[in-house]
């Protein structure tokens, strides 16, 4: 016993220690790392043996989780919001396009049934947010395209899930109608929406309400908040993804205490639980079962990426404002990840008959997938004109680090190209009393401020002042009007919490 125990340390060790220094030859390769975890996984699988399906399963929707907190934290409500139309298209009548199209593809090509075949386009429908911009890196794309595709990347999980249920439903049941399964989705939708906002709502009041002794259990609680969101959500019949999702972007653009080791901590999080995932999931594939699907996995991610997913788009982008040029790398953008490999054990766990055909297909597409378009992500981007500076305000990165259990905090501030303290000396600037520039961050370089010392676009400034003050201070470097306290009517919704500064 004891023995087992000392080597699934070793083993778990060797697994984050490879994984993290695999994320430094993706990117210096141009490639999602999420392919070296799925080959370290592949190459565990060739001395250890490994087939518990439920289990990976289960890693694998946490760490679902965990990835769509942190990105939702991170997501721009500002540069979401006019974008909320075309990615929403994109997430549901687009996943829904490409899902016909490949399952069509998968019937002859796989040899399946069609509902089989429509099971297998439904799984590789969606698109893998995290693989996405992981490839992009540094890269800054323009803000309507890069706020289009992380709304769509990070709600389009959704439909995929409930399409591959739906399928796999009509497939053991035949007497499943498709009316009764769009009946689902819809209340699916609905409760994620509606949970993913009751819950955002008491995170952001739970968080800045409770004093808690310790400040990195804030992280933790948030994290508590996030997977008791998807519980809650999915054992009521609701869509547990969007949920968290919806969750994370309100409890993302709130103004938060302790939200810098939030982040911070959710980041590192996020990152483990990456690297577990894919490696598991690489450890539920033999090598030799993948070249039985050799051709019809090629034939099928060629369809997926040239047919599927263009047609897909640019159907759905008709009523917008999307330039062709913006078009052409919505359509390149749909790299597969971490949720169609998920959900290719949906299959295998419900005894699917062609279950492993499936998987062995699914597993092959995303990996020439992650191949193909995520070493030509970056190019493709810079190729198409589609970059811009990134120095103007980013709402997210508003953020407050209290001092103990003080009533002064230290907030961070990045200056944007129209913040009114643009080219001014901190010498010009009115503070509010008992408020002072404690550092300024510029070009990665720290700058110890003094009065004659010039505030420019893209820094990013550190000031102590006092909670109470907190509108005021944004209000003289950002230019965003502090909110008059006054009481006012009472609506419905102030159960849920209002946003106080």
């Amino acid at each position: 016993m004891a023995d087992n125990i000392t080597s699934f340390v070793f083993l778990f060790a060797l697994m984050l220690l490879v994984g993290v220094f695999t994320t430094k030859f993706s990117a210096r390769l141009g490639l999602p790392s999420l392919v070296l975890f799925l080959f370290v996984g592949m190459l565990l699988n060739e001395f250890i043996y490994f087939e518990n399906v439920e289990l990976t399963q289960f890693i694998g929707i946490m760490a679902l989780i965990i990835i769509l907190f942190e990105g939702g934290t991170q997501t721009k409500w500002n540069n979401m919001r006019p974008v909320l139309a075309p990615a929403g298209v994109l997430a549901t009548v687009g996943v829904l396009l490409t899902s016909v199209i490949t399952g069509f593809a998968a019937y002859y090509i796989l040899d399946l049934t069609m509902l089989e075949g429509m099971l297998f386009g439904a799984i590789v429908g969606s698109t893998d947010a995290a693989a996405v911009f992981s490839v992009l890196g540094s890269k800054n794309i323009n803000k309507r395209l890069t706020a289009t595709l992380e709304a769509e990347s990070g709600t389009n999980d959704p439909m995929a899930v409930f399409l591959t249920v739906a399928f796999i439903e009509m497939i053991k049941v035949p007497e499943t109608t498709i009316w009764s399964a769009v009946g689902d989705f819809f209340i699916q939708m609905g409760l994620g929406l509606i949970f993913g906002l009751l819950f955002g709502r008491l995170s952001v009041l739970l968080i800045n309400k409770i004093r808690l002794d310790v400040s990195g259990m804030y992280p933790l609680l948030a994290l508590g908040s996030a997977v008791l969101t998807y519980g809650v959500t999915d054992s009521l019949g609701g869509s547990g993804f969007l949920a968290v999702y919806v969750m994370a972007v309100l409890v993302g653009n709130s103004d938060l205490m302790h939200k810098f080791s939030i982040v911070r901590f959710n980041e590192g999080f996020a990152w483990m639980m990456q690297i577990i995932m894919f490696i598991f999931l690489g450890m539920l594939v033999f090598p030799s079962d993948l070249l039985t699907v050799g051709w019809q996995g090629v034939l099928l991610a060629i369809i997926l990426m040239f047919v599927a997913r263009p047609v897909a788009t640019f159907l759905c982008m008709i009523f917008f404002k999307h330039s062709v040029k913006e078009q052409i790398f919505l359509s390149w953008t749909g790299l597969k990840g971490a949720v169609p490999i998920v959900l290719a054990t949906y299959p295998l766990i419900s005894e699917v008959e062609n279950g492993y055909i499936i998987f062995n297909a699914v597993f092959f597409v995303v990996l020439i997938s992650a191949l193909v378009q995520g070493s030509t992500l970056s190019p493709l981007a810079t190729k198409l004109g589609l970059t811009e500076d990134g120095t103007d305000f980013d709402p997210s990165g508003f953020e407050m680090i209290p001092l103990g259990n003080t009533d002064s905090e230290i907030i961070k501030l990045p200056i944007g190209k129209k913040a009114p303290v643009v080219h001014s000396t901190l010498i010009d600037i009115t503070l509010p009393s008992d408020t002072l520039v404690v550092g300024i961050v510029r070009e990665e370089e720290l700058i110890t401020p003094g009065g004659t010392t010039s505030i420019e676009a893209g820094d990013t400034l550190f000031v102590l002042s006092e909670k109470e003050k907190r509108s005021k201070v944004r209000e003289v470097f950002l230019g965003k009007k502090a909110k008059k306290e006054k009481p006012k009517k009472k609506k419905w919704w102030d159960i849920f919490g209002r946003k106080k500064d």
